[in-house]
């Protein structure tokens, strides 16, 4: 498989933010010729799907600027310095729904567009759910609100596409695949 590697020439760092760097190499394909990359780097993320005892899938709604509309998602967020995606799971959990759980299952990770980025999301799964007891703040940015779906209403999200992000399109597939009703 050697002979697929591109090899950089050359990096120069385009913007450095707080959630994404950007940058353009420089790279020697296989066949010799010469060619740019530009790529973000991402410190990666974890999602968690949450299912409550009588089977509903726990939600957030919220607007994402990038594609300027509301999207239903399951709870996830960016892992921070030296935490654990497990951790971040937990936290965004917490954040953003007002639950919490000592009993993650490490479903998948996956790279969701790795022709330019080399985010990684991790995604956790629990149904056992406990309310906390004092709600946790969410980020100062960060609007949601909380919807709760059977399966099939899932699906007809996706359908949709109410539900159009791939980590929250797998989790829906992921208890399908559970036999989940």
């Amino acid at each position: 498989m050697d002979q697929f590697i591109e090899k950089t020439i050359q990096t120069e760092e385009i913007y450095n933010g707080k959630v994404v760097k950007l940058r353009v190499d420089e790279v020697t394909l296989p066949n010799g010729q010469t060619s740019k990359r530009e790529l973000l780097t991402h410190q990666g993320a974890a999602a968690i799907i949450p299912v409550t005892q009588d089977h509903k899938i726990i939600f957030v709604r919220q607007y994402r600027k990038a594609v300027e509309k509301m999207l239903i998602e399951i709870p996830a967020g960016l892992i921070d310095e030296g935490e654990k995606p497990e951790e971040t799971a937990v936290r965004e959990l917490e954040e953003e729904t007002g639950y919490t759980t000592d009993n993650l299952i490490f479903v998948t990770s996956f790279y969701p567009t790795p022709g330019y980025t080399d985010e990684l999301i991790y995604i956790y799964f629990t149904k056992e759910l406990e309310m906390l007891s004092e709600a946790k703040q969410n980020d100062e940015d960060e609007l949601v609100e909380l919807v709760e779906l059977s399966l099939s209403e899932a699906k007809q999200y996706m359908k949709e596409q109410q539900i159009h992000d791939a980590k929250t399109n797998y989790a829906i597939l992921y208890l399908e695949s559970l036999g989940m009703k």
